[in-house]
């Protein structure tokens, strides 16, 4: 994966949800590196890993199973974060817009 895969809007999502700096980075660096993992999946990597985003809600431990879940079946993963539907870009577009 050449290019960074977080968003610049995935991102922004992250720094809200986690504002604890450490915490923020430390999901970043999980994300960068489910997103090789998933690869295979031939999905938009920014819907992959905002679904792990949007499933933690803020919490280190829910991310963490997120994380898990993306492991076991990325299907599951989408589903979870309600980004498993024919209209997923319009919950992501909703999930990642600022507020």
């Amino acid at each position: 994966m050449a290019e960074e895969p977080i968003s610049t809007r995935l991102h922004d999502r992250i720094r809200r949800d986690f504002p604890d700096h450490g915490d923020a980075k430390g999901i970043e660096g999980a994300l960068r590196v489910l997103a090789v993992e998933l690869e295979y999946s031939r999905q938009s990597t920014e819907r992959l890993l905002a679904a792990a985003v949007v499933i933690a809600d803020g919490d280190v431990n829910r991310f963490r199973s997120a994380i898990r879940l993306a492991r076991t079946d990325w299907r599951d993963l989408l589903v979870a974060g309600g980004l498993g539907h024919a209209d997923w870009p319009q919950v992501l577009d909703e999930e990642l817009r600022p507020r």
